[in-house]
This record gives structure tokens, C-alpha cells and sequence, in this order.
């Protein structure tokens, strides 16, 4: 339900200036260490779009395009998940499409200390399968230990 407002907050925001309001998530165990590695690694452009800010302020958000993208790490794992679902498979991440809302995709990274979720709300006007092969690359790095 929650991906749900914040899917509606995006599209509603979209192209507004100004800061984007995203409910931040609250990552637990080992998620916290990889989503705190995560945020060194994002882009500052993606899809060209340019890397905007999101309230309240968190290190488990950001955000491109005025909010046309957004990411949260540390999400728990998509209700409607099931074991058996299959994956897509980009750059080395798993990637979760869920099929009721065609915007959201998440990430699955198995790491050393847990399995994190990472997800991502994909506009409109910008090429889901584009934008996650480009955050494949810096997610794809947390499910190994820090060089």
C-alpha cells in the first residue's frame, strides 16, 4: 500500500519545481550497511535526468527528474512477491515487475548479511528498461563486501 502513495506522490509531482516528498523506508540489519553503500554509488544523472532532493532529507531516497524517478533502499519484500516468481535479470541484479502497478520494479541483492529490496518508481516519460540497466551497475555492487 505504501508503494502505492508514493507512486501516486511521483506522478502527482512530476514536473512540479521544488522538493519531492518520499516516505523514506526504514532498513533493518545488514540492509542498513548496503543501502548506506548504495548511496555513495547512484548516479547524479540518470536517463538525463538530473539528481534532485526529496523531504524529509534521508540517505535511503533519492531522486531524478523533479521525481520522475525515485529510489528507496531498503523496502521489506513486495507483498505480492512469491517464492516461485522468476526474476528479470539486468546487469546482474533481479529485478521484480510487479504486474499491478507498472511503474514499480524492485531489486533483489543477496549480500553477505541479508537480502536487501531496492525500488524504483519509474515515470512515464523516461524507458524503465534504460533506467534500471543503469542502476544495475551501483546496486549490482552491494551484494559484494567493500573493496
Amino acid at each position: 500500500m505504501r508503494a502505492v502513495a508514493v507512486l501516486l506522490v511521483l506522478l502527482a509531482l512530476a514536473g512540479c519545481g521544488g522538493t519531492l516528498r518520499v516516505d523514506p523506508p526504514t532498513p533493518r540489519g545488514g540492509a542498513v550497511a548496503a543501502c548506506d553503500r548504495l548511496a555513495t554509488l547512484l548516479p547524479q544523472t540518470l536517463d538525463g535526468a538530473a539528481r534532485g532532493t526529496s523531504t524529509p532529507d534521508s540517505p535511503y531516497v533519492a531522486v531524478w527528474g523533479e521525481g520522475s524517478i525515485a529510489l528507496r533502499c531498503g523496502v521489506p519484500r513486495p507483498a505480492r512477491m512469491a517464492p516461485t516468481d522468476r526474476l528479470q535479470e539486468i546487469g546482474d541484479v533481479g529485478w521484480y515487475a510487479d504486474p499491478a502497478k507498472p511503474a514499480l520494479f524492485t531489486a533483489v541483492v543477496d549480500t553477505p548479511a541479508d537480502t536487501v529490496y531496492v525500488e524504483v518508481t519509474v515515470g512515464g516519460e523516461h524507458a524503465p528498461g534504460e533506467v534500471l540497466a543503469d542502476l544495475s551497475k551501483p546496486i549490482a555492487q552491494i551484494s559484494a563486501p567493500p573493496a
